[in-house]
């Protein structure tokens, strides 16, 4: 699940100018854990899409959209 929603929230965090630290306190999470599911080390399931969804203000669907690359 984390190599689509990884990238996409990282996405949004930049896009709407937010700190990763301001997200993760807002979801419930540590500085730490929520960096740990952003790099892969901590698996990103499906209780985590709502709260990471509901911090960032965005709908869960949003989270899993694909992006086109640019290259």
């Amino acid at each position: 699940m984390n190599s689509i929603v990884a990238p996409n929230v990282e996405a949004i965090i930049n896009r709407k100018c937010l700190k990763q630290s301001a997200v993760a306190e807002k979801a419930g999470y540590t500085k730490q854990q929520f960096n740990s599911m952003l790099r892969g080390r901590k698996v990103i399931r499906d209780t985590d899409i709502m709260r990471i969804a509901s911090a960032l203000e965005v709908d869960a669907n949003t989270l899993f959209e694909e992006r086109e690359t640019s290259g």
